[in-house]
């Protein structure tokens, strides 16, 4: 009979009695018990419980067991050049041990990244075929009740020609569900504290019912009007199809026709139907979230929901930094595209952490036509899995829904989605309040003059060059505003705030905004122009035209601006749309002309659709299990161009956050305040102001403006004076 040995897992920070140091058999078993409990939502406990009873078994040997004695109190688990490698053993284990259809393979994925990332199945690099080949310190020491397996069944029937999606997905799920376990347990032994502050959210079913007292009181203060009235039937529509089965949904319903609650409305009765823990609301810029989160903790808390859209984290992860990642815990979370999307497809464990807690959820994409296209095949793939096999009722929410559901020219669309409308044509119709103009190539002269002659009027453009020239065009006029997502959040929302009072008190207000201010934001001009671009985009600048419906019809101009449409997207989707313009010239905006636009706009992408191979790489890596996970992860980025986060030292709060960060030990939370007051910069921006001596890098990862002065005059984000120095033809 083996003796017990008595190993530890982690010890106390400065605290050498080793009494009170973590037992490594009972970190293994209640961090096996975890993620057996994250793993059943899709009925894959027993892959769970093994990843995690597994995991460290490498801390058995001698060689780590010396190192965390010898480390004086100091955390000597997390790998890097210094410390005993603990996590290929587990790997190796694992792979050995469960020989049946490569099941041990998919473990072994797991318990080698979970600290360090899950590694390419072979590549130049560390992979996981050069870790299951490395000699590692014995782990002999580990009880033998711990080293047996089970006998495994793998909870998915693969079909061949999406396995490699399915398996990659499973892995990553499994991957998650083990990191979040192992974090937890750790943060239960070394801060308790924190892991009771975790707890106290209140369950859906109770927000169900906050949620729908306070829309009960809402609407009996709300004005009878057409709006108002097709509002409702949209709500009693969405409130009868939260009662049918779990799927794939998409809600077609115009700007300004209130799917924001409504969505929110339907996910909740939905959840309530079927036993969901959680709603997530996927948005597709920052420049809104705040905005849309606002909304929901209006009806439903100021705690009830979780915003995440971190600018933060940290490309060399430790265990701090790891501890601190959000693993989405909560009932409602509000998140953006890329946090969604790219966590999916991610390999590192901040990333990975809350992919399991998806599981069991009502994700609603808002605005689903910005997926953008180059990966649109590979979001499309990961939506039918998550609905197929992770108990997750997708929404689909756009005025413009793109043409991606399977038909005879688009094989790899979804299937079986049942729209939430009785009869999106005629809602259409019904909630039409603008007539469009169509205006041929416009000097920015005359089109200051023509904004000149309307009191209220909003300008979308593409470029913050041209939001430059147009506004400088109109200095002089009257209430005269720009908006840009290159101001903080904080500024934007003030400049909002002026920007409605003053349309409510019947003064002159004429905004030039990039497309920033077609994301959602709830704002009402009689007049609007739009820069030629996508159909899609044109529909929502036409949103913030008469959105209230107190005219009879709000006019919206559609020009092409003197210098030309820019290169690359804009120039393609303005040249699908200028296709169906001609096509459709009696609404352009009319749900025909939408899918028609999309159909060729996507036709014309052809392999564009995933631009980058994902599908055709983890096809490939199928067949002998070998996934390039590092590899998807670096490629599967929705923004190209690495922008870079600054903080702004805007007002008086954003100064004291930024001097608490000179002595601040957990600047995790403190990363989600100052998001407010965070800009993303592009490449050539962030170099220009290095070269200036305009950063001051705060705690070793926060970029801080020195100069307020920069923010208003070189960045050119004040908003009475947009001038950028040096600028070029940026998007948004």
């Amino acid at each position: 009979m083996q003796k017990t040995t008595r190993a530890f897992a982690h010890s106390r920070e400065g605290d050498g009695d080793r009494s009170r140091w973590h037992l490594l058999e009972e970190h293994l078993h209640k961090t096996a018990e975890l993620a057996r409990r994250f793993a059943s939502a899709w009925h894959a406990g027993d892959w769970g419980y093994l990843a995690g009873l597994w995991h460290d078994i490498g801390k058995y040997s001698s060689e780590f067991q010396q190192r965390i004695g010898a480390a004086g109190g100091e955390d000597a688990h997390i790998e890097n050049a210094a410390r005993v490698d603990h996590s290929t053993a587990g790997a190796k284990h694992a792979n050995g041990a469960i020989k049946n259809k490569g099941f041990g393979k998919a473990i072994a994925y797991v318990i080698a990244g979970h600290h360090g990332g899950l590694p390419d199945g072979i590549s130049a690099e560390s992979c996981l075929r050069s870790r299951l080949e490395k000699q590692i310190p014995s782990y002999d020491k580990c009880p033998q009740e711990i080293l047996a397996p089970k006998p495994l069944e793998l909870p998915l029937a693969i079909a061949p020609d999406r396995g490699g999606v399915q398996s990659s997905m499973f892995i990553r799920m499994l991957y998650s569900c083990l990191v979040d376990a192992d974090f937890l347990d750790t943060e239960a032994f070394k801060n308790s504290q924190r892991g009771q502050q975790r707890q106290g959210y209140r369950t859906l079913n109770e927000l169900e019912a906050v949620f729908f007292e306070r829309f009960g009181e809402m609407r009996k203060t709300t004005p009878d009007s057409p709006v108002n009235r097709e509002r409702k039937l949209i709500l009693d529509q969405c409130l009868k199809a939260s009662q049918k089965d779990m799927g794939l949904f998409s809600l077609t319903v115009p700007t300004g026709g209130g799917k924001t609650l409504s969505s929110m409305a339907f996910a909740l009765r939905h959840a309530a139907k079927h036993g969901l823990k959680r709603v997530i609301y996927v948005i597709p810029f920052t420049s809104i979230i705040e905005q849309n989160a606002a909304v929901f903790r209006s009806m439903l808390g100021e705690d009830a929901v979780l915003e995440h859209h971190s600018n933060f984290e940290s490309e060399n992860e430790d265990h701090r930094s790891r501890l601190a990642a959000e693993n989405w815990d909560a009932p409602i979370i509000v998140t953006t595209n890329v946090q969604f999307f790219e966590s999916l497809f991610a390999n590192r464990s901040s990333r990975c952490r809350k992919l399991h807690n998806i599981a069991e959820s009502v994700v609603i994409l808002d605005e689903i036509q910005t997926l953008p296209p180059p990966f649109l095949l590979p979001c499309l793939e990961t939506l039918k899995e998550l609905a197929a096999t992770y108990r997750t009722s997708i929404v689909l929410c756009s005025a413009t829904q793109p043409a991606i559901q399977k038909r005879t020219d688009f094989a790899m669309g979804l299937e079986g989605v049942t729209e939430i409308i009785d009869d999106p044509h005629e809602l259409a119709r019904s909630l039409k309040r603008t007539d469009i103009t169509v205006l041929p190539q416009t000097p920015d002269t005359e089109l200051a003059e023509q904004m000149r002659k309307y009191e209220w009027a909003l300008c979308v453009v593409n470029t913050r060059r041209h939001a430059r020239n147009l506004y400088t065009a109109m200095e002089g006029a009257d209430g005269l505003y720009h908006l840009s997502a290159l101001m903080c959040p904080v500024h934007r929302r003030q400049v909002l705030d002026v920007i409605r009072r003053r349309l409510s008190d019947v003064q002159a207000c004429r905004v030039i905004s990039t497309q920033l201010i077609e994301a959602g934001v709830d704002i009402d001009f009689p007049v609007v122009f739009r820069s030629v671009a996508g159909i899609d985009s044109v529909a929502q600048a036409a949103g913030r035209c008469n959105r209230e419906g107190k005219l009879e019809r709000g006019k919206v101009f559609v020009f092409v601006p003197e210098s030309g449409i820019p290169a690359g997207h804009f120039r393609q989707t303005a040249q699908a749309a200028e296709s169906v313009i001609r096509r459709h010239a009696n609404d352009i905006l009319s749900l025909a002309a939408i899918e028609d636009y999309f159909r060729l706009y996507y036709w014309t992408k052809g392999d564009g659709l995933d631009e980058e191979g994902i599908l055709a790489m983890l096809h490939a890596g199928c067949q002998k299990g070998d996934f390039p996970f590092k590899t998807v992860a670096e490629k599967f980025r929705f923004i190209k161009d690495e922008m870079k986060p600054v903080v702004i030292p805007f007002d008086d709060a954003a100064r004291t956050l930024i001097r608490t960060l000179d002595y601040c030990e957990k600047p995790a939370a403190l990363a989600r305040m100052l998001q407010k007051y965070t800009v993303s910069v592009y490449p050539n921006e962030w170099g220009r102001l290095l070269s200036f001596g305009s950063i001051d890098m705060k705690a070793g990862m926060f970029p801080v403006l020195i100069d307020e002065a920069l923010y208003k005059k070189d960045l050119g984000l004040c908003a009475d004076d947009p001038l950028q120095r040096d600028a070029e033809d940026l998007l948004v």
